[in-house]
Protein backbone atom coordinates (compact mmCIF):
# COMPACT_ATOMS: atom_id res chain seq x y z
CA UNK A 1 0.00 0.00 0.00
CA UNK A 2 2.73 2.23 -0.38
CA UNK A 3 1.27 5.62 -1.69
CA UNK A 4 4.44 7.61 -2.35
CA UNK A 5 2.29 10.71 -2.70
CA UNK A 6 0.95 12.60 0.50
CA UNK A 7 -2.95 12.04 0.67
CA UNK A 8 -4.89 14.65 -1.05
CA UNK A 9 -7.04 16.03 2.03
CA UNK A 10 -10.52 16.32 1.85
CA UNK A 11 -12.71 19.14 1.92
CA UNK A 12 -14.20 20.62 4.61
CA UNK A 13 -17.06 23.74 5.96
CA UNK A 14 -14.98 24.91 8.04
CA UNK A 15 -10.74 25.32 9.23
CA UNK A 16 -10.63 21.88 10.91
CA UNK A 17 -8.70 19.03 10.44
CA UNK A 18 -9.78 18.21 6.63
CA UNK A 19 -9.96 22.35 5.67
CA UNK A 20 -6.97 22.81 3.37
CA UNK A 21 -8.31 20.90 -0.14
CA UNK A 22 -11.44 21.50 -2.13
CA UNK A 23 -13.64 19.40 -3.89
CA UNK A 24 -13.77 21.26 -7.16
CA UNK A 25 -9.69 20.76 -7.79
CA UNK A 26 -8.47 22.59 -10.94
CA UNK A 27 -5.85 20.66 -13.16
CA UNK A 28 -3.26 23.26 -11.30
CA UNK A 29 -3.55 20.37 -8.57
CA UNK A 30 -2.26 17.59 -10.39
CA UNK A 31 0.97 20.00 -10.72
CA UNK A 32 1.81 19.72 -7.54
CA UNK A 33 5.14 17.29 -6.84
CA UNK A 34 4.21 13.61 -7.23
CA UNK A 35 6.93 12.22 -4.88
CA UNK A 36 8.69 8.77 -6.80
CA UNK A 37 10.17 5.65 -6.53
CA UNK A 38 13.86 5.95 -6.46
CA UNK A 39 15.25 3.42 -9.00
CA UNK A 40 17.70 1.92 -6.29
CA UNK A 41 14.75 0.86 -3.88
CA UNK A 42 12.79 -0.28 -6.60
CA UNK A 43 15.17 -3.30 -7.46
CA UNK A 44 16.05 -3.42 -3.83
CA UNK A 45 12.71 -4.28 -2.60
CA UNK A 46 11.96 -6.68 -5.67
CA UNK A 47 14.87 -8.96 -4.23
CA UNK A 48 14.29 -8.71 -0.29
CA UNK A 49 10.79 -7.77 0.10
CA UNK A 50 9.26 -4.35 1.23
CA UNK A 51 9.30 -5.08 4.72
CA UNK A 52 11.74 -2.41 5.64
CA UNK A 53 9.43 0.38 4.80
CA UNK A 54 6.24 -1.01 6.49
CA UNK A 55 8.17 -0.05 9.86
CA UNK A 56 8.80 3.65 10.29
CA UNK A 57 11.02 2.73 12.90
CA UNK A 58 12.74 5.84 15.56
CA UNK A 59 10.18 8.46 12.79
CA UNK A 60 7.01 7.41 15.17
CA UNK A 61 9.40 7.74 18.53
CA UNK A 62 10.83 11.22 17.61
CA UNK A 63 6.97 12.05 16.03
CA UNK A 64 5.95 11.22 19.62
CA UNK A 65 8.34 13.24 21.42
CA UNK A 66 8.00 16.01 19.23
CA UNK A 67 4.47 16.50 19.18
CA UNK A 68 4.53 15.80 23.23
CA UNK A 69 6.65 18.79 23.55
CA UNK A 70 3.53 20.70 21.72
CA UNK A 71 0.31 19.50 23.69
CA UNK A 72 -1.53 22.64 22.84
CA UNK A 73 -1.14 21.96 18.91
CA UNK A 74 -2.31 18.56 19.47
CA UNK A 75 -5.09 18.92 21.26
CA UNK A 76 -6.03 21.59 18.50
CA UNK A 77 -5.87 19.45 16.33
CA UNK A 78 -7.99 16.72 18.56
CA UNK A 79 -10.49 19.19 18.72
CA UNK A 80 -10.90 20.20 14.94
CA UNK A 81 -11.28 16.41 14.39
CA UNK A 82 -14.08 16.29 17.20
CA UNK A 83 -15.64 19.19 15.91
CA UNK A 84 -15.46 17.89 11.78
CA UNK A 85 -17.09 14.61 13.43
CA UNK A 86 -19.90 16.42 15.44
CA UNK A 87 -20.51 18.06 12.14
CA UNK A 88 -20.70 14.78 10.22
CA UNK A 89 -23.30 13.34 12.90
CA UNK A 90 -25.79 15.65 12.44
CA UNK A 91 -25.27 15.76 8.63
CA UNK A 92 -24.06 19.47 8.35
CA UNK A 93 -20.28 18.52 6.51
CA UNK A 94 -19.71 19.08 3.40
CA UNK A 95 -16.39 17.27 3.71
CA UNK A 96 -15.98 15.16 0.10
CA UNK A 97 -13.41 12.72 -1.33
CA UNK A 98 -10.80 14.00 -3.83
CA UNK A 99 -11.64 14.96 -7.33
CA UNK A 100 -10.80 11.30 -8.60
CA UNK A 101 -10.90 9.06 -5.91
CA UNK A 102 -12.48 5.96 -7.36
CA UNK A 103 -13.21 4.56 -4.24
CA UNK A 104 -16.26 6.51 -3.37
CA UNK A 105 -17.67 6.58 -7.06
CA UNK A 106 -20.51 4.26 -5.83
CA UNK A 107 -23.92 7.00 -5.76
CA UNK A 108 -24.92 5.58 -2.25
CA UNK A 109 -21.59 7.34 -1.23
CA UNK A 110 -23.38 10.53 -1.36
CA UNK A 111 -27.47 9.46 -1.45
CA UNK A 112 -27.22 7.06 1.38
CA UNK A 113 -26.91 9.38 5.15
CA UNK A 114 -25.26 6.23 6.78
CA UNK A 115 -22.62 5.82 3.84
CA UNK A 116 -21.95 9.63 3.52
CA UNK A 117 -21.31 9.55 6.97
CA UNK A 118 -19.09 6.79 7.09
CA UNK A 119 -16.84 8.12 4.20
CA UNK A 120 -16.86 11.61 5.59
CA UNK A 121 -15.47 10.37 9.01
CA UNK A 122 -12.79 8.23 7.47
CA UNK A 123 -11.44 11.02 5.33
CA UNK A 124 -11.37 13.68 7.96
CA UNK A 125 -9.38 10.75 10.37
CA UNK A 126 -7.26 10.68 7.60
CA UNK A 127 -6.59 14.29 7.09
CA UNK A 128 -5.88 14.46 10.91
CA UNK A 129 -3.44 12.17 10.43
CA UNK A 130 -1.75 13.40 7.72
CA UNK A 131 -1.49 17.27 9.47
CA UNK A 132 -0.41 15.67 12.37
CA UNK A 133 2.82 14.08 10.81
CA UNK A 134 3.36 18.10 9.04
CA UNK A 135 3.40 18.87 13.25
CA UNK A 136 5.90 16.38 13.88
CA UNK A 137 8.53 18.59 11.79
CA UNK A 138 10.44 15.18 11.45
CA UNK A 139 13.54 15.67 8.93
CA UNK A 140 13.05 14.81 5.51
CA UNK A 141 13.71 11.09 5.58
CA UNK A 142 12.02 10.43 8.65
CA UNK A 143 8.74 12.52 7.78
CA UNK A 144 8.90 10.06 4.58
CA UNK A 145 8.90 7.21 6.34
CA UNK A 146 6.02 8.13 8.90
CA UNK A 147 3.79 9.70 6.41
CA UNK A 148 4.10 6.63 4.18
CA UNK A 149 3.11 4.27 7.18
CA UNK A 150 0.61 6.44 7.85
CA UNK A 151 -1.34 6.25 4.60
CA UNK A 152 -0.36 2.72 4.07
CA UNK A 153 -2.60 1.74 7.09
CA UNK A 154 -5.38 4.69 6.18
CA UNK A 155 -5.49 3.28 2.65
CA UNK A 156 -5.93 -0.52 4.46
CA UNK A 157 -8.67 0.33 6.31
CA UNK A 158 -10.65 2.47 3.98
CA UNK A 159 -14.75 1.20 4.44
CA UNK A 160 -14.65 0.58 1.14
CA UNK A 161 -12.15 -2.57 1.13
CA UNK A 162 -14.59 -4.41 3.32
CA UNK A 163 -18.10 -5.97 2.58
CA UNK A 164 -20.59 -4.95 5.07
CA UNK A 165 -19.38 -1.35 4.30
CA UNK A 166 -19.23 -0.63 0.78
CA UNK A 167 -22.29 -0.33 -1.03
CA UNK A 168 -21.41 -1.84 -4.13
CA UNK A 169 -20.29 -5.02 -2.19
CA UNK A 170 -23.76 -5.35 -0.51
CA UNK A 171 -25.39 -4.87 -3.53
CA UNK A 172 -23.86 -7.78 -5.63
CA UNK A 173 -24.67 -9.64 -2.60
CA UNK A 174 -28.01 -8.95 -3.07
CA UNK A 175 -28.01 -9.30 -6.69
CA UNK A 176 -26.30 -12.74 -6.83
CA UNK A 177 -27.85 -14.57 -3.54
CA UNK A 178 -23.86 -14.59 -2.47
CA UNK A 179 -22.41 -15.72 -5.42
CA UNK A 180 -20.29 -13.37 -5.37
CA UNK A 181 -18.55 -14.38 -2.17
CA UNK A 182 -18.09 -17.77 -3.94
CA UNK A 183 -16.48 -16.33 -7.57
CA UNK A 184 -14.43 -13.82 -5.48
CA UNK A 185 -12.77 -16.85 -3.60
CA UNK A 186 -11.69 -18.61 -6.51
CA UNK A 187 -10.16 -15.34 -7.97
CA UNK A 188 -8.22 -14.99 -4.49
CA UNK A 189 -6.99 -18.65 -4.05
CA UNK A 190 -6.06 -18.34 -8.07
CA UNK A 191 -3.97 -15.21 -7.43
CA UNK A 192 -2.51 -16.12 -3.90
CA UNK A 193 -1.14 -19.76 -5.98
CA UNK A 194 1.28 -17.79 -8.17
CA UNK A 195 3.41 -14.91 -7.94
CA UNK A 196 3.71 -12.12 -7.53
CA UNK A 197 0.13 -12.95 -4.86
CA UNK A 198 -1.68 -9.96 -5.61
CA UNK A 199 -5.34 -9.42 -7.53
CA UNK A 200 -5.23 -9.47 -11.07
CA UNK A 201 -5.41 -6.18 -12.70
CA UNK A 202 -6.35 -8.06 -16.33
CA UNK A 203 -8.36 -10.25 -17.98
CA UNK A 204 -6.00 -11.90 -20.04
CA UNK A 205 -7.48 -14.34 -21.89
CA UNK A 206 -8.63 -11.39 -24.12
CA UNK A 207 -4.98 -10.89 -25.30
CA UNK A 208 -2.72 -12.89 -27.61
CA UNK A 209 0.84 -11.13 -28.33
CA UNK A 210 1.30 -11.46 -32.44
CA UNK A 211 -2.52 -11.65 -32.55
CA UNK A 212 -3.90 -8.54 -31.21
CA UNK A 213 -1.10 -6.88 -29.59
CA UNK A 214 2.67 -6.00 -30.94
CA UNK A 215 1.16 -6.68 -34.67
CA UNK A 216 2.77 -3.44 -36.79
CA UNK A 217 3.87 -5.56 -39.69
CA UNK A 218 7.45 -6.41 -39.37
CA UNK A 219 10.23 -8.71 -39.22
CA UNK A 220 13.40 -9.97 -37.12
CA UNK A 221 16.57 -8.60 -39.12
CA UNK A 222 19.16 -9.25 -36.94
CA UNK A 223 19.12 -11.49 -33.48
CA UNK A 224 22.13 -12.06 -30.77
CA UNK A 225 21.96 -14.02 -27.16
CA UNK A 226 20.44 -10.64 -26.27
CA UNK A 227 18.11 -8.76 -28.31
CA UNK A 228 16.20 -9.14 -31.61
CA UNK A 229 16.31 -6.48 -33.62
CA UNK A 230 12.97 -5.56 -35.48
CA UNK A 231 12.13 -3.69 -38.50
CA UNK A 232 9.07 -2.33 -39.54
CA UNK A 233 7.40 -2.49 -43.01
CA UNK A 234 7.28 1.28 -44.19
CA UNK A 235 3.22 2.58 -44.65
CA UNK A 236 4.14 5.51 -46.69
CA UNK A 237 5.45 5.76 -50.28
CA UNK A 238 8.26 7.67 -49.06
CA UNK A 239 10.23 7.44 -45.65
CA UNK A 240 12.74 10.22 -44.26
CA UNK A 241 16.22 9.05 -44.80
CA UNK A 242 17.41 9.23 -41.08
CA UNK A 243 15.50 6.12 -39.23
CA UNK A 244 14.23 5.34 -35.69
CA UNK A 245 15.85 2.75 -33.51
CA UNK A 246 13.49 2.34 -30.32
CA UNK A 247 15.37 1.37 -26.95
CA UNK A 248 12.35 -0.24 -24.69
CA UNK A 249 13.16 -1.18 -20.86
CA UNK A 250 14.58 -4.46 -20.12
CA UNK A 251 12.52 -4.57 -17.14
CA UNK A 252 9.50 -5.31 -19.13
CA UNK A 253 8.79 -6.14 -23.02
CA UNK A 254 9.08 -4.47 -26.01
CA UNK A 255 5.93 -4.22 -27.07
CA UNK A 256 4.20 -1.03 -24.84
CA UNK A 257 5.71 1.11 -28.17
CA UNK A 258 3.38 -1.84 -29.96
CA UNK A 259 0.33 -2.34 -28.37
CA UNK A 260 -3.27 -2.40 -29.82
CA UNK A 261 -3.37 -0.71 -33.24
CA UNK A 262 -4.49 3.12 -33.18
CA UNK A 263 -2.55 2.99 -29.45
CA UNK A 264 0.54 1.65 -31.23
CA UNK A 265 3.80 4.74 -31.01
CA UNK A 266 5.45 2.59 -33.25
CA UNK A 267 2.61 2.28 -35.76
CA UNK A 268 2.39 5.76 -35.04
CA UNK A 269 6.14 6.48 -36.22
CA UNK A 270 5.66 4.58 -39.63
CA UNK A 271 2.48 6.22 -40.51
CA UNK A 272 3.96 9.41 -40.15
CA UNK A 273 6.82 8.53 -42.76
CA UNK A 274 9.70 7.26 -40.29
CA UNK A 275 11.95 4.06 -40.89
CA UNK A 276 11.49 2.70 -37.56
CA UNK A 277 13.05 -0.38 -35.85
CA UNK A 278 12.94 -2.08 -32.46
CA UNK A 279 15.09 -3.84 -29.93
CA UNK A 280 13.16 -6.45 -28.41
CA UNK A 281 15.40 -7.87 -25.56
CA UNK A 282 15.69 -11.77 -24.87
CA UNK A 283 14.00 -12.45 -21.45
CA UNK A 284 17.23 -13.32 -19.36
CA UNK A 285 16.81 -16.46 -16.72
CA UNK A 286 19.82 -17.92 -14.29
CA UNK A 287 22.59 -18.60 -17.39
CA UNK A 288 22.41 -14.54 -18.10
CA UNK A 289 23.54 -13.65 -14.57
CA UNK A 290 26.67 -11.91 -16.13
CA UNK A 291 25.09 -9.75 -18.22
CA UNK A 292 25.61 -6.03 -17.33
CA UNK A 293 25.19 -2.75 -18.05
CA UNK A 294 28.17 -3.05 -20.62
CA UNK A 295 26.00 -5.99 -21.93
CA UNK A 296 23.23 -3.52 -22.78
CA UNK A 297 25.02 -1.08 -23.78
CA UNK A 298 27.15 -2.86 -26.45
CA UNK A 299 23.50 -4.51 -27.87
CA UNK A 300 23.02 -0.64 -28.27
CA UNK A 301 25.66 0.06 -30.22
CA UNK A 302 25.22 -3.25 -32.04
CA UNK A 303 21.55 -2.18 -33.13
CA UNK A 304 22.80 1.31 -34.10
CA UNK A 305 25.21 -0.53 -36.65
CA UNK A 306 22.73 -3.51 -38.10
CA UNK A 307 20.24 -0.16 -38.14
CA UNK A 308 22.57 2.14 -40.23
CA UNK A 309 23.90 -0.33 -42.28
CA UNK A 310 20.06 -1.17 -43.16
CA UNK A 311 19.29 2.20 -43.77
CA UNK A 312 22.21 2.79 -45.73
CA UNK A 313 22.62 6.31 -44.01
CA UNK A 314 25.33 7.67 -41.50
CA UNK A 315 22.83 8.92 -38.77
CA UNK A 316 19.64 7.57 -36.95
CA UNK A 317 17.25 8.90 -34.27
CA UNK A 318 17.05 6.80 -31.05
CA UNK A 319 14.33 6.32 -28.23
CA UNK A 320 14.84 5.05 -24.83
CA UNK A 321 11.71 4.53 -22.79
CA UNK A 322 12.55 4.55 -18.82
CA UNK A 323 15.47 2.26 -18.00
CA UNK A 324 16.19 2.06 -21.88
CA UNK A 325 16.77 5.45 -21.62
CA UNK A 326 19.20 4.94 -18.89
CA UNK A 327 21.52 2.43 -21.24
CA UNK A 328 20.48 4.65 -24.45
CA UNK A 329 21.90 7.64 -22.45
CA UNK A 330 25.17 5.91 -21.53
CA UNK A 331 25.90 4.46 -25.00
CA UNK A 332 25.37 7.73 -26.30
CA UNK A 333 27.68 9.38 -23.94
CA UNK A 334 29.66 6.31 -24.96
CA UNK A 335 30.17 6.92 -28.74
CA UNK A 336 30.41 10.74 -27.58
CA UNK A 337 33.72 10.10 -25.98
CA UNK A 338 35.03 8.16 -28.96
CA UNK A 339 33.46 10.61 -31.37
CA UNK A 340 31.24 13.50 -31.55
CA UNK A 341 27.83 11.81 -30.99
CA UNK A 342 26.50 13.56 -33.86
CA UNK A 343 28.29 11.55 -36.33
CA UNK A 344 26.33 8.47 -35.31
CA UNK A 345 23.26 10.13 -33.71
CA UNK A 346 20.69 12.25 -35.14
CA UNK A 347 18.59 13.31 -32.29
CA UNK A 348 17.73 11.44 -28.86
CA UNK A 349 14.83 10.97 -27.34
CA UNK A 350 14.01 10.06 -23.29
CA UNK A 351 10.80 8.80 -22.61
CA UNK A 352 9.87 8.98 -18.75
CA UNK A 353 13.45 8.49 -17.88
CA UNK A 354 15.09 9.64 -15.02
CA UNK A 355 19.03 10.25 -15.07
CA UNK A 356 19.40 11.90 -11.86
CA UNK A 357 18.39 10.18 -9.04
CA UNK A 358 18.81 12.51 -6.17
CA UNK A 359 16.41 12.45 -3.60
CA UNK A 360 14.10 10.38 -6.13
CA UNK A 361 11.03 10.37 -3.67
CA UNK A 362 9.63 8.62 -1.27
CA UNK A 363 11.65 5.20 -1.38
CA UNK A 364 14.80 7.01 -1.21
CA UNK A 365 14.58 7.86 2.37
CA UNK A 366 13.99 3.95 3.06
CA UNK A 367 17.51 2.79 1.49
CA UNK A 368 20.62 1.89 2.72
CA UNK A 369 23.56 0.29 1.81
CA UNK A 370 22.70 -2.83 3.88
CA UNK A 371 19.35 -3.46 2.53
CA UNK A 372 21.39 -2.79 -0.99
CA UNK A 373 24.16 -5.14 -0.71
CA UNK A 374 21.46 -8.32 0.26
CA UNK A 375 19.17 -7.12 -2.45
CA UNK A 376 22.49 -7.76 -4.50
CA UNK A 377 23.65 -10.88 -3.33
CA UNK A 378 20.03 -12.28 -3.44
CA UNK A 379 19.71 -12.31 -7.25
CA UNK A 380 23.26 -12.82 -7.17
CA UNK A 381 22.35 -16.30 -6.11
CA UNK A 382 19.57 -16.78 -7.94
CA UNK A 383 21.04 -15.25 -11.13
CA UNK A 384 18.42 -12.74 -11.99
CA UNK A 385 15.85 -10.71 -9.95
CA UNK A 386 12.61 -11.87 -10.61
CA UNK A 387 9.98 -9.78 -13.10
CA UNK A 388 6.92 -10.83 -11.04
CA UNK A 389 8.05 -9.75 -7.95
CA UNK A 390 9.34 -5.90 -9.56
CA UNK A 391 5.93 -6.39 -10.42
CA UNK A 392 4.30 -6.70 -7.07
CA UNK A 393 6.61 -3.58 -6.18
CA UNK A 394 5.30 -1.64 -9.00
CA UNK A 395 2.00 -2.65 -7.83
CA UNK A 396 2.41 -1.52 -4.04
CA UNK A 397 3.16 2.15 -5.13
CA UNK A 398 0.09 2.75 -6.27
CA UNK A 399 -2.14 0.69 -3.49
CA UNK A 400 -5.52 2.09 -4.36
CA UNK A 401 -5.66 2.04 -7.81
CA UNK A 402 -3.51 -1.43 -8.66
CA UNK A 403 -4.05 -3.41 -5.34
CA UNK A 404 -6.99 -2.42 -3.49
CA UNK A 405 -9.62 -1.33 -6.54
CA UNK A 406 -8.72 -5.01 -7.48
CA UNK A 407 -9.33 -6.52 -4.02
CA UNK A 408 -12.80 -5.21 -4.00
CA UNK A 409 -13.62 -6.18 -7.37
CA UNK A 410 -12.00 -9.27 -7.86
CA UNK A 411 -13.06 -10.86 -4.25
CA UNK A 412 -15.27 -8.99 -3.02
CA UNK A 413 -17.88 -7.83 -5.79
CA UNK A 414 -16.47 -11.35 -7.42
CA UNK A 415 -16.34 -9.80 -10.86
CA UNK A 416 -13.53 -10.95 -13.11
CA UNK A 417 -10.82 -8.38 -14.25
CA UNK A 418 -10.99 -5.77 -17.39
CA UNK A 419 -9.40 -6.72 -20.37
CA UNK A 420 -7.20 -3.70 -20.69
CA UNK A 421 -3.64 -3.56 -23.36
CA UNK A 422 -1.82 -1.67 -20.83
CA UNK A 423 -2.65 -3.87 -18.20
CA UNK A 424 -1.97 -7.42 -19.99
CA UNK A 425 1.34 -5.32 -20.98
CA UNK A 426 2.34 -4.97 -17.77
CA UNK A 427 1.56 -8.47 -16.06
CA UNK A 428 3.84 -9.72 -19.15
CA UNK A 429 7.17 -9.66 -16.92
CA UNK A 430 10.47 -10.11 -17.50
CA UNK A 431 13.21 -11.26 -15.15
CA UNK A 432 16.81 -8.57 -14.65
CA UNK A 433 19.98 -10.39 -15.00
CA UNK A 434 21.72 -10.42 -11.43
CA UNK A 435 24.73 -8.40 -13.19
CA UNK A 436 22.56 -5.49 -14.54
CA UNK A 437 20.66 -5.75 -11.23
CA UNK A 438 23.74 -5.12 -9.03
CA UNK A 439 25.02 -2.15 -11.64
CA UNK A 440 21.63 -0.08 -11.89
CA UNK A 441 21.11 -0.19 -7.96
CA UNK A 442 25.32 1.17 -7.58
CA UNK A 443 24.30 3.52 -10.60
CA UNK A 444 21.27 5.31 -8.72
CA UNK A 445 22.96 5.06 -5.08
CA UNK A 446 26.34 6.64 -6.26
CA UNK A 447 24.43 8.77 -8.59
CA UNK A 448 27.05 8.27 -11.07
CA UNK A 449 25.29 9.79 -14.52
CA UNK A 450 25.39 13.36 -12.20
CA UNK A 451 29.04 12.85 -12.04
CA UNK A 452 31.43 13.31 -14.85
CA UNK A 453 33.51 10.23 -15.17
CA UNK A 454 32.21 8.65 -12.61
CA UNK A 455 30.73 5.74 -14.31
CA UNK A 456 32.52 4.06 -17.34
CA UNK A 457 30.46 2.35 -20.01
CA UNK A 458 32.30 0.14 -22.24
CA UNK A 459 35.79 1.53 -20.85
CA UNK A 460 35.07 5.42 -21.75
CA UNK A 461 34.03 7.17 -19.03
CA UNK A 462 30.29 8.26 -19.10
CA UNK A 463 29.85 12.40 -19.53
CA UNK A 464 26.61 13.89 -20.23
CA UNK A 465 27.97 17.17 -20.66
CA UNK A 466 29.17 15.86 -23.72
CA UNK A 467 25.84 15.19 -25.46
CA UNK A 468 25.59 17.91 -27.25
CA UNK A 469 23.09 16.59 -30.63
CA UNK A 470 18.98 17.76 -30.30
CA UNK A 471 17.23 15.99 -27.80
CA UNK A 472 13.40 15.30 -26.71
CA UNK A 473 12.46 14.52 -22.85
CA UNK A 474 8.83 13.90 -21.82
CA UNK A 475 7.56 12.95 -18.74
CA UNK A 476 4.00 12.21 -16.89
CA UNK A 477 2.80 14.97 -14.66
CA UNK A 478 0.77 12.53 -12.55
CA UNK A 479 4.09 9.87 -13.06
CA UNK A 480 4.11 7.58 -9.79
CA UNK A 481 7.51 5.59 -11.06
CA UNK A 482 9.56 8.59 -13.06
CA UNK A 483 8.56 12.09 -11.58
CA UNK A 484 8.54 14.57 -13.98
CA UNK A 485 10.46 16.72 -11.52
CA UNK A 486 13.55 14.14 -11.75
CA UNK A 487 13.30 13.95 -15.40
CA UNK A 488 13.39 17.65 -15.83
CA UNK A 489 16.69 17.73 -13.98
CA UNK A 490 18.16 16.03 -17.17
CA UNK A 491 17.98 19.32 -19.38
CA UNK A 492 20.59 20.69 -16.84
CA UNK A 493 22.80 17.53 -17.54
CA UNK A 494 23.10 17.33 -21.45
CA UNK A 495 25.26 19.33 -23.21
CA UNK A 496 22.17 20.66 -25.56
CA UNK A 497 19.15 22.62 -24.89
CA UNK A 498 16.25 20.12 -24.68
CA UNK A 499 12.87 20.16 -25.70
CA UNK A 500 11.21 18.89 -22.77
CA UNK A 501 7.61 17.95 -22.85
CA UNK A 502 5.47 16.98 -20.15
CA UNK A 503 2.06 15.11 -20.78
CA UNK A 504 -0.80 14.93 -18.41
CA UNK A 505 -1.08 12.02 -17.25
CA UNK A 506 0.84 9.05 -15.36
CA UNK A 507 3.94 6.81 -16.31
CA UNK A 508 2.54 4.39 -19.02
CA UNK A 509 -0.15 6.50 -20.04
CA UNK A 510 2.51 9.10 -20.83
CA UNK A 511 4.23 7.26 -23.56
CA UNK A 512 0.68 5.45 -24.52
CA UNK A 513 -0.69 8.41 -25.61
CA UNK A 514 -2.38 7.98 -29.17
CA UNK A 515 -4.39 10.70 -31.02
CA UNK A 516 -7.86 8.92 -30.30
CA UNK A 517 -7.20 9.96 -27.10
CA UNK A 518 -9.70 13.41 -26.67
CA UNK A 519 -8.40 14.52 -23.10
CA UNK A 520 -4.78 14.69 -24.22
CA UNK A 521 -2.98 17.84 -23.45
CA UNK A 522 0.68 18.71 -22.94
CA UNK A 523 2.74 21.71 -21.41
CA UNK A 524 5.69 23.20 -23.15
CA UNK A 525 8.42 25.79 -22.87
CA UNK A 526 10.98 27.56 -24.97
CA UNK A 527 13.61 27.84 -21.91
CA UNK A 528 14.54 25.39 -19.75
CA UNK A 529 15.35 27.32 -16.49
CA UNK A 530 17.13 25.09 -13.52
CA UNK A 531 13.84 24.81 -11.41
CA UNK A 532 11.63 22.53 -12.69
CA UNK A 533 8.60 24.58 -10.22
CA UNK A 534 10.14 27.86 -12.90
CA UNK A 535 8.97 25.72 -15.87
CA UNK A 536 6.20 24.70 -15.27
CA UNK A 537 5.18 28.89 -14.34
CA UNK A 538 6.25 29.91 -17.65
CA UNK A 539 5.05 27.12 -19.75
CA UNK A 540 2.17 26.53 -22.13
CA UNK A 541 -0.56 23.66 -22.82
CA UNK A 542 -0.70 22.49 -25.46
CA UNK A 543 -4.36 20.23 -26.49
CA UNK A 544 -3.97 16.62 -28.24
CA UNK A 545 -0.85 14.16 -27.86
CA UNK A 546 2.47 15.30 -27.66
CA UNK A 547 3.04 12.08 -30.22
CA UNK A 548 1.92 14.63 -33.05
CA UNK A 549 4.61 16.82 -31.68
CA UNK A 550 7.36 14.33 -31.82
CA UNK A 551 6.64 13.53 -34.97
CA UNK A 552 7.01 17.09 -36.09
CA UNK A 553 10.48 17.36 -34.37
CA UNK A 554 11.27 13.90 -35.58
CA UNK A 555 11.15 14.77 -39.01
CA UNK A 556 12.99 18.13 -38.94
CA UNK A 557 15.78 16.29 -38.01
CA UNK A 558 15.33 13.43 -39.83
CA UNK A 559 16.77 14.46 -43.50
CA UNK A 560 15.17 14.37 -46.97
CA UNK A 561 12.41 11.87 -48.30
CA UNK A 562 13.04 8.96 -50.09
CA UNK A 563 11.45 5.97 -51.58
CA UNK A 564 10.33 3.85 -49.49
CA UNK A 565 12.51 0.21 -49.65
CA UNK A 566 10.46 -2.35 -51.09
CA UNK A 567 11.90 -5.22 -48.78
CA UNK A 568 13.26 -5.82 -44.80
CA UNK A 569 16.90 -6.14 -44.44
CA UNK A 570 19.40 -6.46 -46.93
CA UNK A 571 21.69 -9.31 -48.20
CA UNK A 572 23.50 -9.81 -45.41
CA UNK A 573 20.91 -9.33 -42.75
CA UNK A 574 18.09 -10.83 -44.21
CA UNK A 575 14.85 -11.35 -42.43
CA UNK A 576 14.41 -14.20 -39.72
CA UNK A 577 11.51 -14.27 -38.26
CA UNK A 578 8.18 -12.26 -38.67
CA UNK A 579 7.28 -9.56 -36.12
CA UNK A 580 7.17 -9.54 -33.17
CA UNK A 581 10.08 -11.91 -33.62
CA UNK A 582 10.92 -15.02 -30.39
CA UNK A 583 12.66 -13.26 -27.67
CA UNK A 584 9.05 -11.52 -26.55
CA UNK A 585 7.38 -14.72 -26.98
CA UNK A 586 9.31 -16.01 -23.70
CA UNK A 587 7.30 -16.66 -20.33
CA UNK A 588 7.95 -16.28 -16.84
Amino acid sequence: MAVTTRPTPPTSDNGGAAGRGTSGETEDRAHAPVDGVALDMLLTEAATGPAQRWVPGRAVLNAAFNLARRPRLVARRGTGLAADLARITAGRSELAPAKGDRRFKDPAWVGNPAFRRLGQAYLAAAAAIDQLVDDAELDWAQERRLRFAASNLMDAVAPTNFPLTNPAVLKAVLDTGGKNFARGLEHFLADMSRPPRIPSMVNGDSFEVGENLAVTPGAVIFRTEVFELIQYEPQTATVRERPLLVVPPMINKYYVTDLAPGRSMIEHAVQHGQQVFAISWRNPDKRHAGWNLDTYVRAVVEALDAVQEIAGCEQAHALGLCAGGIVLATAAAHLAARTPSEERLAGLTLAVCVLDNARAGTTSAFLDRRAASMAIADSARRGYLDGRALAGVFAWLRPNDLIWNYWVNNYLVGNDPPAFDVLYWNADTTNLPAALHRDFVELSLENSLVHPGRLKALGTPVDLSKLTLDTYLVAGITDHITPWENCYRSTQLLGSSPRFVLSTSGHIAAMVNPPSNERASYHCNDHNPPAPEEWMHTARREKGTWWLDWSRWLAERSGEEKPAPVQLGTTGLPPLDPAPGTYVLAKQ
